[in-house]
């Protein structure tokens, strides 16, 4: 006789499901929290490994981690930044150029540890298992790998900030990096003195977080109602209100 129990017979624990479910929803892009505590490398090497395990396109783990500490590197790093946001300021209305100038977009000298997650897409070399048609796999793998990291330092009390505000190819250099390799993340880590109970651009009032309801299409693009759907549409609308009445830190 079959067990009535066997589709969740692999499932975490109750403890165990709710910790994993905390670290994505108390995840922060941190910025301006950062403390000048230094990161041991135990706790270091064990996000790094989560990042070594995600998920990528034919196993061709195409990342590499690129850590800096040196306070030269990161000012140079630094300069990169500042010469692009001044750059991107410029191209927003005024109404918006005025609140994202007020906004702090970095942490690069704050953070103890920078780090770039980057791609090599000849690993594995021109042909990959499950890139023969969509070339761009390889790229997602690397965004994988830049979550793990992510949850995973979460899950150890650390900070991450994701600096996307470069020219690639100054990045490349004030890293030294060969121009065939892609720069996925540029990531600033460390202790921080809190995370904040929403991300800083929701806070902001940048953009609001949408609703899942309004996302969700059913059976084919764009259709967003179907009977048999319903019930799934109630379901995580109900979801999305609750998580929004909960504390997001741990107590």
């Amino acid at each position: 006789m079959e067990n009535p129990g066997a589709p969740v017979a692999h499932a975490f624990s109750d403890a165990d499901r709710a910790a994993v479910y905390q670290a994505i929803y108390s995840r922060r892009d941190v910025r301006g929290q950062f403390l000048p505590e230094p990161v041991a490398d135990d706790v270091l090497g064990r996000v790094l490994l989560a990042a070594h395990h995600a998920p990528s396109v034919g196993f061709m783990q195409p990342w590499n981690f690129l850590v800096v500490r040196s306070p030269a590197v990161k000012q140079r790093v630094h300069d990169v930044f500042c010469a692009a946001n001044a750059e991107a300021e410029r191209l927003f209305p005024d109404d918006r150029r005025a609140l994202y100038s007020r906004m702090k977009l970095q942490g690069i000298l704050e953070s103890p540890i920078n780090l770039c997650v980057t791609c090599d897409r000849s690993r594995s070399g021109p042909v990959v298992l499950g890139r023969t048609h969509m070339l761009s796999m390889d790229l997602y793998s690397s965004v994988c790998a830049v979550q793990n990291l992510w949850l995973a330092a979460r899950a150890e009390g650390l900070g991450v900030g994701w600096v996307s505000i470069f020219h690639q190819q100054a990045l490349q250099d004030a890293l030294a990096m060969p121009h065939d390799i892609v720069p996925i993340a540029y990531l600033c880590i460390g202790w921080v003195s809190h995370f904040n109970d929403r991300p800083d651009l929701e806070k902001s009032g940048w953009l609001p977080r949408l609703p899942l309801a309004d996302l969700l299409y059913y059976e084919q693009w764009g259709v967003t109602r179907t009977p048999p759907a319903e019930a799934l549409t109630a379901t995580v609308s109900s979801l999305q209100d609750e998580l929004q009445r909960l504390p997001v830190q741990p107590a």
